[in-house]
């Protein structure tokens, strides 16, 4: 083992100037990572660099087998925390050979509204809770819970310290460094109110790269997992019952919130949003309405609310953005499952360019 560790760590600079790319895309079920790797001459800081590639999308539920080939468009580079030196990652979305993006593609869209001219005045801040949950292989059952049993009621865990109260740190704490290394804008973790369940913190992000950084982030922490024998689930209830859900709280804020007198344009915002919710919610992630029950900290799915520091509602407003009459918002629907480009993107569409 210790040989090939040595062979895994080696250095390629010491011998060449070529790297290696990782091109990550989504797959056919909208929430599968998939990813491959290819030599390139030398090292590449700017994606527009970058050659195009193609997979076989027949074996990725994405196209058929006699018309398989889809096109992957480099986006995004951030450094490889598992090869280090030169080697990178690279966030790609995916394409039809005749250059129309595929329906799980996403950013696509997306891009499109972070570059209209109203989205771009007012540079959109993005801070995404992702929470999800640590399962052990064999039984598909949230690590640290008997096999077949339930642990205590939830209480200690949250933020909990003690073997019998944190399981899967070095996990979180891996991706954490991991995520720093590779450029992520991660900005804390936390242990979450179900044993077994985690989250993390990315932002503030600008636009399009919220949800470039969630992904890689996402990538980052199914590669740890899988090195250490571990299942990473996004179920929004992976355990029926008294038992908190995992979502993808979003934190949001525009220029003109973020300037005095902000709060009236939240207010503005919260309105436009209570009057697209059932859009909004139907894009938020498959099964979130098993976690919005109006039970564990959610508001009920079918109920569009808002309140200050109210955890219960929809939309929570801080005390500090009250207390300061400007601030930002966190929009409390989204579900861990869901896709980042669409959610930024839409709170973007709904809250400045859409009129109702």
């Amino acid at each position: 083992m210790s040989l090939l560790n040595d062979l895994i760590n080696l250095d390629l600079s010491l011998t060449t100037d070529k790297i290696i790319a990782e091109y990550i895309w989504i797959g056919g079920s909208g929430m599968d990572l998939r990813s491959k790797a290819r030599t390139l001459p030398g090292p590449v800081t700017d994606p527009s660099k970058l050659p195009k590639w193609n997979y076989d999308g027949s074996s990725t539920n994405q196209a058929p087998g006699e018309d398989s080939e889809v096109i992957l468009y480099p986006q995004a580079i951030f450094k490889d925390p598992f090869r280090k030196g030169n080697n990178i990652l690279v966030m790609c979305d995916a394409y039809t050979p005749a250059g129309e993006p595929l329906p799980t593609n996403k950013r696509c869209n997306a891009a499109k509204i972070f570059s209209h001219p109203n989205v771009v005045a007012e540079e959109p801040w993005y801070g995404i809770e992702q929470e999800y949950t640590l399962l052990q292989k064999d039984t598909k059952w949230p690590l640290g819970w008997p096999v077949g049993g339930f642990p205590g009621p939830q209480g200690p865990y949250y933020c909990g310290v003690g073997a019998d109260k944190s399981f899967g740190r070095d996990i979180v704490d891996s991706h954490y460094k991991a995520c720093l290394y590779a450029g992520i804008n991660i900005s804390g973790i936390n242990g979450e109110v179900m044993p077994g369940q985690w989250e993390f913190q990315v932002g503030p992000s600008v636009g399009i790269s919220a949800g470039d950084q969630i992904w890689i982030a996402r990538y980052i922490l199914e590669r740890i997992t899988e090195i250490t024998g571990v299942v990473l689930s996004f179920d929004p209830k992976p355990i029926p019952g008294d038992w908190n859900g995992a979502g993808a709280h979003t934190n949001y804020s525009t220029k003109s919130m973020r300037n005095d007198g902000g709060i009236d344009v939240i207010k503005k915002a919260i309105e436009k949003l209570g009057l697209r919710h059932k859009e909004h919610i139907a894009a938020y992630g498959e099964g979130n309405e098993r976690r919005l029950t109006g039970r564990h900290e959610t508001a009920d799915i079918n109920t569009f609310s808002w309140g200050v520091a109210n955890r219960g509602a929809s939309i929570r407003v801080g005390r500090d953005t009250e207390k300061a009459g400007k601030g930002y918002f966190e929009d409390r629907r989204p579900a861990s499952n869901m896709d980042p480009y669409v959610v930024t993107s839409m709170i973007a569409e709904t809250t400045i360019i859409w009129k109702p």
